[in-house]
């Protein structure tokens, strides 16, 4: 068998091959992406040939590829496969081998878990929502610097009817005009487009099961929950809460030397799309459940609301740990003894099956 070190490239990849017997280098050289060299080396490596590269977006197509040659892809850890180097001199021959002597040694660290091509177009509805959703409000700020610079500051009453026969009548000059109503035409495009887009959200979510037990908890609707599914997977990838948090990058960032332990903001180190996602969320959340309204009310005061929801946000994401990890459906999860502000789950019962508690069910 055959097994290929691949350091890709959009505009090509260098590939180093070696038999799995010997360890002899059987192949070596950059293969450009757009001529016939990629169908032609593939063409000629003898079914069943395993191809390792760094997982890296804009590959579908090789993908495809290898699969119609009855090639195996092994996509691996950037990070991990990268910290196997110890020298300092890092160029496209050298990543290619290291991969391959990955590869051929058994240490090569594969990614737990790859989505299929339908979670991964899936994924693709929820970005595209997710862009026009972010142009519509930069649009909307725009429209909303134009009515304040002509005395008008109405805030979200500028949206309603009134305020967009105010926007219309401003009297303005030719060139802001023209911008005024370009500007309005491209906010009735944009609601147009989203409102179809979260109509097929909305279907997507309620035919997977994952998506509407996740739903059942306040301020959880169909992008987010939709979006857990698709980016975390088989929930069995973490074993504890944490794990999950520092996927997302919402664990605090750190710097602890000796005795002293010194925390910071949160890492940031994770999938920015879904942290973003439940920080929007948190919002919605602490209007639908007393404990995190309570939580969220305190830090505030104390810190910053910004603080405050980048905390609801962390809760949202240990709970939908849980709930995916026991199966079971918000209102039939309870929370440990303890610290009201340090909730987590040791088992799963009805809360009608629990005994009524003066400060409410706290759920986490």
């Amino acid at each position: 068998m055959v097994i290929i070190g691949c350091d890709f490239h959009p505009s090509g990849q260098q590939v180093y091959g070696i038999e799995s017997e010997s360890g002899e280098v059987v192949a070596e050289g950059w293969i450009a992406h757009g001529g016939k060299e990629v169908d032609q080396f593939y063409a000629a490596l003898p079914a069943g040939a395993v191809v390792g590269v760094e997982s890296s977006g804009n590959m579908l197509w090789f993908e495809r590829k290898l699969a119609q040659y009855g090639h195996r892809l092994r996509i691996g850890d950037a990070a991990q496969i990268q910290a196997h180097e110890v020298r300092k001199q890092k160029h496209d021959r050298r990543s290619a081998e290291l991969i391959a002597r990955l590869l051929w040694e058994g240490t090569f660290p594969d990614l737990r878990w790859v989505p299929s091509l339908a979670e991964r177009d899936l994924r693709q509805l929820l970005l595209h929502r997710d862009k026009l959703v972010r142009m519509r409000t930069q649009v909307k700020n725009q429209l909303q610097h134009i009515a304040m610079n002509q005395g008008q500051q109405k805030k979200r009453q500028l949206w309603s009817q009134g305020g967009r026969e105010l926007l219309e009548k401003l009297p303005l000059e030719p060139w802001t005009a023209r911008r005024r109503d370009d500007l309005l035409r491209w906010l009735d495009q944009l609601d147009q487009e989203c409102a179809s887009l979260d109509e097929a959200v909305e279907q997507a979510a309620a035919a997977n099961a994952e998506a509407r037990r996740l739903r059942t908890h306040p301020g959880i609707g169909p992008v987010i929950s939709l979006a857990f599914v698709l980016t975390i997977g088989p929930i069995t990838r973490f074993q504890r809460s944490r794990e999950l948090v520092s996927y997302l990058g919402l664990n605090p960032s750190e710097q602890s030397s000796g005795e002293r332990r010194r925390l910071g903001g949160i890492s940031k180190q994770g999938n920015v799309f879904l942290r973003r996602l439940l920080i929007q969320g948190a919002q919605t959340a602490v209007r639908g459940d007393a404990e995190l309204a309570r939580q969220y009310r305190r830090l505030a005061a104390k810190k910053h609301r910004a603080v405050a929801k980048v905390m609801v946000a962390r809760k949202l994401a240990v709970r939908m740990f849980w709930m995916q990890k026991t199966q079971q459906t918000y209102p039939e999860l309870v929370r440990t003894r303890g610290s009201s502000s340090h909730p987590g789950v040791s088992k799963t019962v009805r809360l009608s099956e629990r005994p009524a508690s003066p400060q409410g069910p706290a759920v986490s």
